[in-house]
């Protein structure tokens, strides 16, 4: 089969339930910080909200960044402002700004929290102290894996 010549287009693709909402946007597109670009140029930056529709994605789905769908851009474009978001505390601001949101609409009790864990006991300095392997006794049965020198050489 020939080789495919042309990169193919991407399907054209109506706004839908994985798209970060207008209203969401706006508060968040100011976390956002601005790319740098380069005195020699390079790429156009990619849409930001773009980005973040891929990032979100990808967290919600689990996909590899490499298998993001196309409509999102690069997944390593995705996968790089990722890293850097998380460097400049962007999904930090992002979660106390939701966590105040939803506290102006539902309220949050602050004074009742809860914490879930589960916790193992350390081993021990050393670890535990383990009997040895028993020896087994001599046998009579030759060795399947040994051979003498002198036959060794008549197979070499």
């Amino acid at each position: 089969m020939p080789r495919r010549r042309k990169p193919r287009r991407p399907l054209p693709r109506k706004k839908g339930w994985r798209d970060v909402p207008d209203e969401f946007w706006a508060k968040v597109e100011p976390l956002i910080p601005e790319d740098k670009r380069s005195r020699k140029g390079g790429r156009p930056p990619i849409d930001h909200r773009k980005i973040l529709d891929g990032v979100l994605y990808v967290l919600r789905t689990g996909c590899q960044w490499k298998m993001l769908p196309r409509e999102y851009g690069s997944g390593s474009t995705a996968h790089r402002h990722f890293q850097a978001w998380v460097r400049k505390g962007v999904f930090g601001k992002l979660w106390k700004l939701c966590l105040e949101e939803y506290d102006d609409l539902r309220g949050i009790d602050w004074e009742w929290q809860s914490i879930d864990s589960a916790t193992v006991p350390a081993p021990v300095k050393g670890g535990i102290a383990r009997a040895g392997t028993p020896r087994t006794g001599a046998s009579s049965a030759r060795s399947a894996t040994f051979m003498s020198t002198a036959m060794a050489s008549l197979w070499a």
